[in-house]
């Protein structure tokens, strides 16, 4: 469907991609009377799948999914599917999650707090060709792509974290305490100490301090 052809939200071909039944449910619930859910996905491979097979308008697409995240998707699909648009539905706002699925070719980024209607008209918007953030999303992006924010910097340093250390990291600078890590984690207090060194130690930081203000700055948290 060519990006200037008016599209009748109601014809909205849609697949949803997420690894949670629940949320998925929830979407299809509140959306699909209004537009034509024609696939799901909850991993990488089955949501590739899943577009694959239904060529849909938009995909609303998670950017956690075990296989590789939202963005793995998009580069499997785009190749072969370029007419395929991508809305991100995430409850993350964090800077390398944003620039990473737009950079893989997502037409948009929104949160899970969005309402059923803003969600649809995004959705049509994408469809039509139209780049959709949520508002405050919006100037991040601008600024991230403008070069106000070093992306380059953020994604060599975080390259360096693996998915654990990300985690534990991003609550540490949220200001958790270590036992509420732990919790959080379902793993020990130890494990979590060991993880923060690391962290540390991989970003040359001496702090949590220190660690807060590099995320902070860095819009990760």
């Amino acid at each position: 469907m060519s990006e200037d052809q008016a599209l009748d939200v109601t014809d909205l071909r849609v697949v949803i991609v997420d690894d949670h039944a629940m949320f998925r449910a929830g979407v299809n619930h509140e959306i699909g009377q209004h537009v034509k859910i024609v696939g799901e996905g909850e991993d990488v491979e089955t949501a590739v799948k899943a577009i694959l097979e239904t060529e849909p308008d938009v995909v609303l697409l998670d950017v956690h999914l075990p296989g590789g995240g939202g963005a793995e998707v998009i580069k499997q699909v785009l190749p072969t599917k370029p007419d395929v648009k991508f809305l991100a539905l995430s409850v993350s706002d964090a800077a390398q999650d944003v620039i990473g699925v737009i950079r893989a070719g997502a037409r948009g980024y929104v949160t899970k707090s969005i309402s059923s209607q803003e969600l649809i008209e995004g959705m049509a918007r994408v469809a039509a060709g139209d780049a959709v953030f949520s508002p405050r999303l919006a100037g991040f992006v601008l600024d991230a792509f403008s070069g106000a924010i070093d992306i380059a910097q953020v994604d060599e340093e975080l390259d360096k974290l693996s998915a654990r250390e990300r985690e534990v990291m991003k609550l540490i600078a949220r200001g958790y305490s270590y036992k509420e890590v732990a919790k959080e984690l379902f793993i020990s207090i130890k494990t979590v100490e060991t993880h923060v060194s690391s962290v540390l130690r991989k970003l040359q930081l001496s702090n949590r301090h220190q660690l807060t203000k590099w995320a902070t700055d860095r819009h990760l948290v």
